[in-house]
């Protein structure tokens, strides 16, 4: 057998599906409503300042764990938030993007043979983060809402069922994945939820791994709630986040860790061989994201809010059913009514031959077949990009296949 091919760990994903409808809206020039970044601009200040440290020839290596200015200012921010006291020096790891952060995470905890939980449907690097750093994972599925149930109802939320969390834990149980605002869902979830994983974290003696890059894009008077401040959780929980999706610079990949000193050690390391250190100057520029008054933030979830607000309306008006989130920038839709084979299916018809790129819902599924009814749709987009996908999500109706 040839040596020439790559790994056995390389064939158990595929590429980012994700990504994917990136370049095939490009290639057939449509409204990219997949890939969950902005087509508007990031502040003013952040950009000012990332010009003025390149200016300023801050252009060679940071600290390879991340410049002490936008370190501490991590931890400032998320002390004077949530409560809870972070020493910059000895817990915040600056890496290049949340996903190196997560995959930072993985590869320093993770041992071959370990379990690591993870909830689905689930944003499409987890499962392949699993796969590299050695994992076994644990699915538990989050149970999509009743588009009929009454707003405020249990059943109005996306769901995961408490015993089948149970289940899934064992001695050996490393870590559990948790995303809140969870991309795809938009759910965000609630200290009731996060007590009861907390709870089987501390029974079980394991971590959890919380990427919290949302916390600020929250809907309907929803509060962010880090499991780092439930009780018994801040030695035990590394949080992830970053300046992409608060700051609209997806592009600039700055993210970091908020660790308990007992882990930081051997995330650094593997960050250190992984890549080195994050862009110098965009840290610099992060430190004055960070800095910003809270006022930005109310207007932030604010504005996001409206534009959920607006594609809710014009998929609603197209026929998807549609599940109304309460955090991040995603919609997710059931497409069962449209008549096609599959998500993919639709998925490729709707970018070739309508012009609207969206995400099939079965790569957010260990099994695909759980999300072959499923479509994501992303609204950080200008309110110029929505209306033009409206405009051409009216062919669904000329071309007489809207309904099954």
């Amino acid at each position: 057998m040839s040596k020439l091919t790559g790994s056995k760990k390389a064939t158990q994903f595929t590429e980012s599906v994700i990504r994917e409808m990136t370049r095939l809206n490009e290639m057939y020039g449509g409204v990219n409503l997949s890939q969950g970044f902005p087509d508007f601009p990031a502040p003013s200040a952040i950009k000012e300042a990332a010009c003025a440290a390149i200016n300023a020839d801050v252009n060679q290596y940071a600290v390879t764990w991340g410049a002490r200015p936008l370190r501490e200012a991590v931890a400032r921010e998320f002390s004077r938030r949530y409560g809870v006291r972070v020493v910059a020096d000895e817990q915040v790891t600056v890496c290049c993007g949340s996903t190196e952060a997560m995959m930072s995470t993985m590869l320093a905890i993770i041992d071959p043979g370990d379990e690591v939980v993870i909830f689905e449907p689930f944003y499409e690097n987890y499962g392949p983060d699993a796969i590299l750093s050695g994992a076994t994972p644990r699915y538990v599925t989050l149970r999509e809402p009743d588009p009929s149930a009454r707003p405020g109802s249990p059943r109005a939320d996306w769901t995961f069922d408490p015993d089948e969390l149970a289940a899934a834990f064992n001695e050996k149980t490393k870590a559990i994945i948790i995303n809140t605002p969870n991309n795809p869902t938009g759910k965000v979830f609630s200290r009731e939820e996060l007590e009861t994983i907390a709870a089987l974290c501390r029974k079980w003696d394991a971590i959890a791994i919380s990427d919290e890059i949302y916390e600020h894009i929250i809907y309907d008077g929803q509060l962010h709630v880090p499991i780092a401040t439930i009780e018994g959780m801040a030695d035990r929980t590394v949080t992830i986040n970053g300046l992409s999706k608060t700051y609209s610079v997806t592009g600039w990949r700055v993210g970091w860790t908020i660790s308990p000193p007992s882990l930081t050690g051997a995330i650094r390391k593997v960050h250190d061989f992984l890549t080195v250190g994050a862009a110098a100057p965009l840290q610099e520029a992060g430190a004055v994201a960070l800095a910003i008054p809270d006022d930005y933030y109310g207007r932030l979830a604010a504005d996001y809010q409206r534009r959920r607000d607006v594609l809710l309306d014009i998929l609603e008006r197209h026929h998807f059913t549609v599940y109304k989130p309460l955090g991040a920038y995603y919609i997710m839709t059931d497409i069962g009514k449209f008549g096609f084979r599959d998500d993919v299916e639709f998925a490729r018809y709707l970018v070739k031959d309508i012009g609207v790129a969206a995400v099939p819902g079965s790569s957010f599924y260990k099994n695909s077949a759980n999300g072959r009814t499923k479509l994501r749709f992303c609204f950080c987009k200008r309110d110029e990009t929505l209306q033009d996908a409206d405009r051409r999500l009216e062919k669904l109706v000329a071309v007489g296949i809207h309904l099954h």
